[in-house]
Parts: C-alpha cells; structure tokens; sequence
C-alpha cells in the first residue's frame, strides 16, 4: 500500500557557491579543526544559529561530502556553504577557491 501522498516529505534541495575557510571557534559556540567535515551556513539560511549541529549532504564537481554546521558564513549568498579545507577537497580542487555546488539536509 502507498503512503498517502500528504506525508511524503519532499527534501528541499538548494544550490549556491562553496568555498573553504580556516575553521576555528564557529557561531555555533564550539572550535573545530581545518581537518574536520564541517561547514559554515550562508546568513539568510542560517537566521539565529537555529541549524547548529545540522547535517548536510553537498554535492561539488568531484563528488559528495556531509558536512555538519557548525558556524555562519556573513558574506555567503543564501544557497551557498562555506566548507572545511577538508570538505572541500572531497569535491573540488582547492586551487579553484569557489565552486558550484548543491546540498540538501541529510
């Protein structure tokens, strides 16, 4: 039998730039490291810390990562991920700096 089709939650996928930072104490009250599988959320998505902690799967020219949030990004367009030198070279050349990418809430 097939769910009704009101609870089938569609996952809002979003696309913006990515780009990699030199992690350290994040908005979200803890540090992290260059070497861990983290990111830091665009302002307009990211509102009052409301997705520390979240998970999220990126998608970038060279493959995917999940990543969690751990800080905000001022300067990032909404749609758009700041990511972990780490994170961003599993999906990206880090001499590109900024790529296109596509993520959704894992």
């Amino acid at each position: 039998m097939a769910a009704p089709a009101a609870s089938i939650q569609r996952r809002s996928q979003y696309s913006g730039d990515g780009t990699y930072y030199s992690v350290g104490l994040g908005s979200c009250g803890k540090t992290n490291e260059d070497s861990e599988m983290v990111a830091a959320l665009n302002a307009p998505q990211m509102g009052k810390n409301k997705y520390c902690g979240k998970s999220a799967k990126v998608k970038g020219p060279n493959g995917s990562v999940t990543v969690k949030i751990v800080d905000t990004c001022p300067e990032c367009d909404s749609g758009s991920l700041d990511l972990s030198p780490s994170a961003f070279k599993k999906i990206g050349d880090m001499s590109d700096g900024r790529i296109s990418i596509s993520w959704e809430w894992a």
